[in-house]
């Protein structure tokens, strides 16, 4: 059986620039979810687009923290970025609570005024602006989510394209080391970074237009 000279090729340079191939592969899928958006294509769609978009960053994320024990964290973290971290958190969350509360309670005053009382119009614009409201806060918390495991990348394995640093567990595909490069390669902060504010910023989009009439 003869071999595929540039199927190899491709294999090879996928290895040595993972990073590169990542975020070409990014910008292709972006540029294709624009499209879709821009031209109203069917929502499914563009939940492909976006679930490719975000698929080989977010693997090779997940497998990097995955192999990477908690031990590892709090070696490399000071008391000062230990504590400022999750000071930043619990801020992030008493202003989504105390919004949440207000936007609640404007919703709700809003949707029975409209309502008049009506029971059954209540639950319906209820059930309508919720379709409005949970993917932007879903958006949102996954943004969150995303800046701090860009973070926690890069104390793991540095900025560099294939870091040698010993952060990144040993253990990580140690028995086949071109795609061991490949997702230390594609589990970029920035790639990671990018791709999942991306996310952040088409998932209301992708998730369509309800209209309210109040």
């Amino acid at each position: 059986m003869g071999t595929n000279p540039g199927g190899a090729a491709l294999a090879t340079s996928i290895t040595r620039h993972p990073l590169i191939w990542g975020v070409g592969w990014s910008v292709v899928l972006g540029a294709a979810l624009v499209l879709s958006v821009a031209l109203d294509a069917h929502g499914l769609l563009d939940w492909l687009l976006i679930a490719l978009l975000v698929l080989p960053s977010t693997a090779a994320t997940i497998a990097v923290l995955v192999a990477t024990p908690r031990a590892h964290f709090e070696a490399m973290s000071s008391v000062f970025s230990h504590f400022f971290v999750r000071y930043l958190a619990l801020v992030f969350g008493v202003v989504a609570w105390s919004a949440s509360v207000v936007v609640g309670a404007t919703i709700s005053q809003a949707i029975q005024l409209a309502a008049e009382g009506r029971e059954d119009e209540i639950v319906g614009i209820g059930f309508d602006v919720m379709l409005v409201i949970v993917p932007v806060v879903a958006a949102v918390l996954w943004g969150a989510f995303v800046l701090r495991c860009a973070w926690f990348l890069a104390r793991v394995r540095g900025w560099a394209e294939s870091p040698s640093s010993h952060r990144v567990p040993a253990h990580l595909l140690e028995g086949r080391p071109g795609l061991r490069r490949v997702v230390v390669g594609l589990a970029h902060p920035a790639l990671f970074a990018a791709t999942g504010l991306v996310v952040s910023v088409a998932v209301p989009f992708a998730a369509g237009t309800v209209e309210i009439a109040l």
